[in-house]
Parts: C-alpha cells; structure tokens; sequence
C-alpha cells in the first residue's frame, strides 16, 4: 500500500492495490439497488458523512491498514483503487481480449457505489464516466448511480449516448439544506441536489428518488409530501427510502453534530430512537407516511428486522416494504 501524498477535498489522499473494482454478488441485490452486481473505485470516500456504514463495514478490510499506518482516521481520509479502470476492463474480458458478459439477454442493473460518492469531485466523476464507458462497452447491463453532489448532469451528458441504459439518483434524506450540511459534510446543498435530479428528468434521463436515512420528524407525512413533490416522484422509476440505523458510532456522531450545528430538538429526537421501542416506531411512521403518497409499485422501504418485529413488516411487502 502507498500513500500518494496528495489532498481532495481537504483530506489526505491514500492509494491502495485491488484486486476487483466490480462485485458481482453484492448484497445491494437485497435493497433492490442492483441485481447483484456493483463497483466501486474506492473504499474510503470524499464525503464525511456522521451516519455512514462504510467505516464500520470496513473497519477490517486490509484497505485500511494504510491508514493505521499513516496515523490517518477513515473518517478524515480518501482510500482510492490503483488502477481501477485497468482491473475493470479485467474483470469483464477473457485473457484473450472476448467480453464475459457478451449476452444481449443479461441486462442486469449494477449498482455504484457502495462505499464511496461517484461524484465527489470533477475528478471523481471523470473516473466514474470512465469505469462506466468500460461496463457499457463490454456488457449489455444497466448502470444505477447514486450521488450527493450536482455532478451527475455532468455525467449523464457525458454518457447520453448510454442514455437508456443510465438512471440517476441523487441522496436527500431531508430537504433542509443547514440539517444536511451538518450531518453531510462537503457535500452539494441539498436543494442544488434537487435542482440537478430535475435537470436530468427534464433532459429526459432516467432517475430515482433516495430519501434516506431521514430523522424523526413532528410530522411524517408532511415531511413525506414535502420530499415527493421535490423528488418529483412521478418522474422518478422507484423510491427508495430509509430511517437512520445504528452501525458503529453512526448515530452517535449524527447526534453531536445535530447538537453543534443548533439543531437540539433535531438531535433530542433522534437521540430518543436509542431506545429500541422509540426506534422501531419512528420507522413505522416513516413507512406508514410514504405509503400514503408513493404506489406500492414505486416505494421500496429499506427496513432492518428484528425477530420481534419481522412479522408486521412482512405484512407490509405489497406495500413496498423490503426487509433486511
């Protein structure tokens, strides 16, 4: 492992060698994202976002080891694949240069990414339109990204030739841009997000809506109104949607940024949701509200499962619930 000695975004750049950039059976089948396959670039990513599940995932992958040996932590890092279009182009083709996945029947969704943004920075989406040229090129799938940056117009035009075979989400779990820029940092406001979901729909490209992980809210289908007229969910293929889940010191770091930034009730509210009772009610709520507004057809609702609460949740798959 290597460190390039180079900054994005303001945090220390680390290079590491991969042998893979594609998965091909990921459990983002599971969530509906993909069809099993996804690829990633990366393992540690421009944004530093309170609640991610990346740097618990990820806290034994030997990709992190550069960091323990640089003193550096996840959260404060970028983790970059060497190589990642040459180990791409590997992956899809035979040593002898044929395709493996040649056949016009496998339209497969692969999914990107699961541990970093796709469109962090100018040069981050440069990768991704190339990683996505080589998946095009070489197989018949469709490609499903998922940012929290106003970059993936820029990427859309890029591959419009693809354009069928794109769809394009942005992540907004709450509309209120000083909420996401405490819990999201570096990332695009939140609204400049939204804007870019309808420059895309109105250019005609094909997207989905990411309303997750969103707080507990006084009012859950106001908020739900409120996040599907932005998302324009009519124009939008599916709807995936989520609470906030404990993974590490997810929460915990979500909380005290809630806190910092003044948003105490916010914080005090999800604070509460520790409490297991709490939780599993916020998240009936959440489901309940966006079940009045989004066809079953539509939603997907990412719900973890407890052998407790397994049997209502089941009772809600017609209604777009997915248990995880």
């Amino acid at each position: 492992m290597q460190n390039e000695r180079k900054t994005m975004n303001k945090k220390p750049v680390f290079t590491v060698p991969a042998k893979s950039i594609l998965n091909l059976d990921s459990k983002f089948k599971e969530k509906g994202l993909s069809d099993g396959p996804t690829f990633s670039a990366g393992s540690a990513c421009a944004y530093s976002c309170c609640y991610c599940y990346v740097p618990a995932m990820m806290s034994r992958n030997p990709h992190t080891r550069v960091l323990a040996d640089n003193k550096a932590s996840f959260e404060g890092s970028v983790i970059r694949r060497v190589n990642a279009p040459e180990i791409l182009h590997q992956q899809l083709h035979y040593a002898d240069g044929r395709p493996r996945y040649a056949d016009p029947r496998d339209t497969r969704v692969v999914y990107a990414s699961p541990l970093v943004d796709v469109g962090a920075n100018l040069e981050l989406a440069r990768e991704t339109i190339e990683l996505c040229r080589i998946i095009l090129r070489s197989t018949h799938w469709q490609i499903r990204l998922l940012s929290k940056s106003t970059l993936l117009p820029f990427i859309a035009r890029e591959l419009n030739d693809y354009r069928n075979r794109m769809i394009y989400g942005v992540s907004t779990g709450t509309p209120d841009d000083g909420i996401a820029a405490a819990i999201e940092a570096g990332t695009s406001k939140v609204s400049k997000r939204i804007e870019s979901l309808h420059q895309m729909q109105d250019e005609g490209y094909r997207t989905f809506g990411m309303i997750c992980p969103s707080l507990p809210q006084p009012d859950y289908v106001a908020f739900s109104k409120k996040m599907c007229q932005a998302l324009r969910i009519e124009r939008c293929e599916h709807v995936w949607c989520e609470v906030i889940n404990v993974r590490g010191q997810s929460m915990t770091r979500t909380v005290t940024a809630l806190q910092q930034a003044g948003y105490h009730d916010c914080a005090c509210q999800l604070a509460a949701t520790s409490n297991r009772q709490v939780w599993e009610d916020y998240a009936r709520a959440t489901f309940l509200a966006h079940t009045q507004l989004i066809p079953a057809g539509k939603l997907r609702f990412l719900q973890y499962v407890t052998a407790e609460s397994r049997q209502w949740w089941s009772q809600q798959t017609n209604k777009g619930a997915i248990l995880l």
